[in-house]
């Protein structure tokens, strides 16, 4: 199993890529010093007069967690967002794991340049293989764009969770405050729960810490679900943008609550709590039906999971020659399908307290603002034959909303294909900075003013195997699913998926084999076509954008990417 997926087909471009771009925690390249990337690096806002750089606009993100497009129609803001701003309808991201997307998303990086490659840190080689120990020993905070933004002026925040393993224990020191954030309210991981949890603050440029109780059992409802994390990640957003709303300087702020993730301990913090903890007003109750937004709960079904219990016998990948390969998922769905309706149904009462924080921040910011919501990957629940989870390429884990409100964008359906990697870029440009070299993502911003405009027919998505940490957070509740699925690297056209699978567990061979479907007629992924003679030529094209990217993985942390591998997108 070559660590990269995507690599050209040689043990030695396989190794080349594991290697870290600036030394990893414990490696031997950790004592050499880091590459200096300094603020405002790349930058032309930094030069502008102030009066200038005053008329910048402002921007926030909302950065959902683990939502899936089932949950679209259940947010009155997401509605709101589409008939008033840009919908993007081909928004994908990079990989369907927490940590991994998120290091992508903050630097416009793929997993092979930013070294996060899973949601926990392990160790190859002595080198960390993700969560933050990864993006922190691999250079990642120093190129993530809020530096840019941080450096060319912009008063930058962040609210909620940030990344896998980025973790407090009372009593114990913090961990390192990351650089080119002004106001950093981290929220600590216990909040997966939903109640009794740490977050953080900063005084006088330094990090400190407080605990957010949580009120007993016997305690009115309201006081209950103030001190929820949704709530608690509202006040602390709302506070960042009435306190600068009116400043001189533009700002940047992003809103990264945890809903709708389930919950990670097996044991829930209040009686009774359901996998996915919505907030109390939110659940079913004496005299009252559970709130998921515009549509009744009820009607909620496994109608509104495309592909749920398909049989997962003709999805077998299949060799380069055609014929089959070893079957990654034989195991069957462990839960019932009461269980996914009541796990989608929890899951759409979750997402009511985000919809009411985004829904607040459109009260709150003025016209000189841009608005962004999304997710950082998608989430199955029962489709295509597999269970609770995350981590494959297909649309259920990988396709994410993406809606934008601000000035000069016109309302409008997008069929541009994106991915999270060019979210930094566009901020970049929002803020009149030049996005440095090595990002692999491009801007979105020409399509606002253009709802017709498309330059990007494909996306690319990159998976290491978590089986090579195991640890996974999510795993005492969703079992060892993300474990069972192969490295991979998969293109994404406007019709069809192409996946690569690594089949070999060793990480230093490998042994491809492919998954093809189209979605001409569907979408979802209902049968491996990839050597039915009909496709051939689809397929035939897509392998072709998988060698390029072959070609093209081999940059890594600050190291320039070549203008003709930004072109692979098109």
């Amino acid at each position: 199993m070559c660590l990269t997926a995507g690599l050209a087909a040689s043990l030695t471009a396989c190794g080349a890529a594991t290697g870290p771009s600036t030394g990893a925690p414990g490696s031997a390249a950790a004592s050499a010093p880091r590459p200096a990337i300094a603020a405002g690096a790349g930058i032309k806002g930094a030069d502008l007069p102030a009066a200038k750089r005053a008329q910048r606009p402002n921007i926030v993100m909302v950065l959902m967690d683990d939502f899936s497009m089932d949950l679209v129609q259940t947010m009155r803001s997401a509605r709101t967002m589409r008939r008033a701003g840009a919908s993007y309808s081909h928004a994908f991201v990079v990989d369907s794991l927490c940590c991994v997307s998120r290091s992508s998303l903050f630097t416009g990086q793929y997993p092979h340049q930013t070294g996060v490659r899973t949601n926990t840190s392990g160790q190859l080689d002595a080198m960390p293989l993700g969560g933050y120990a990864a993006f922190e020993g691999y250079g990642n905070p120093e190129r993530s764009f809020n530096v840019t933004l941080q450096g060319s002026g912009y008063t930058t925040g962040f609210v909620g969770k940030y990344l896998n393993e980025y973790e407090y224990v009372r009593g114990r020191a913090l961990p390192p405050m990351p650089p080119g954030w002004s106001q950093f309210n981290v929220v600590f991981g216990s909040a997966y729960d939903g109640w009794d949890f740490d977050s953080t603050y900063v005084r006088q440029g330094r990090l400190r810490a407080r605990h957010h109780d949580a009120p007993p059992l016997s305690a009115p409802e309201k006081e209950r679900d103030k001190a929820y994390a949704g709530n608690v990640i509202e006040s602390y957003a709302t506070k960042f943008i009435k306190a600068h709303r009116d400043d001189d300087a533009p700002y940047f702020l992003e809103v990264a609550p945890y809903a709708p993730h389930n919950r990670t301990q097996p044991k829930p913090y209040y009686p009774g709590d359901p996998v996915f903890p919505p907030a109390f007003r939110d659940r079913p109750a004496a005299g009252r039906k559970g709130n998921c937004g515009p549509v009744a709960c009820t009607s909620l079904t496994t109608r509104d999971l495309p592909g749920f219990g398909d049989d997962r016998k003709d999805n077998r990948p299949r060799k380069a020659n055609g014929k089959p390969a070893r079957a990654w998922n034989t195991r069957a769905n462990p839960f019932r399908p009461a269980q996914s309706v009541a796990d989608l149904r929890n899951r759409a009462m979750m997402a009511q307290s985000v919809d009411r924080t985004v829904r607040r921040i459109l009260r709150l910011v003025d016209d000189n603002t841009y608005v962004v919501l999304t997710s950082d990957n998608g989430f199955h629940l029962g489709q295509n034959g597999l269970g609770r989870g995350k981590g494959t390429a297909y649309d259920t884990d990988v396709h994410v909303p993406l809606y934008v409100v601000g000035p000069g964008v016109v309302p409008g359906a997008r069929a541009e294909l994106t991915s999270n990697l060019d979210l930094g870029p566009t901020f970049e440009e929002l803020a009149g900075v030049v996005s440095p070299a090595y990002r692999s993502g491009q801007s979105i911003v020409p399509t606002f003013g253009d709802p017709t405009l498309v330059r990007r027919n494909h996306v690319f998505i990159e998976h290491t195997a978590q089986a090579l940490t195991k640890l996974d957070p999510d795993s005492a509740l969703n079992g060892d699913e993300l474990d069972r699925i192969p490295s991979y690297v998969a293109v994404r056209s406007r019709t069809g998926l192409l996946i690569r699978y690594d089949m070999d567990t060793d990480v230093h061979r490998f042994a491809f084999a492919y998954e093809f479907y189209t979605y001409k007629n569907r979408r979802w992924e209902k049968k491996n076509a990839f050597a039915q003679p009909r496709h051939a030529a689809e397929v035939q094209a897509l392998m072709v954008k998988l060698a390029q990217w072959d070609q093209c993985a081999e940059p890594t942390g600050n190291k320039p990417v070549a203008p003709s591998c930004r072109t692979l997108t098109q």
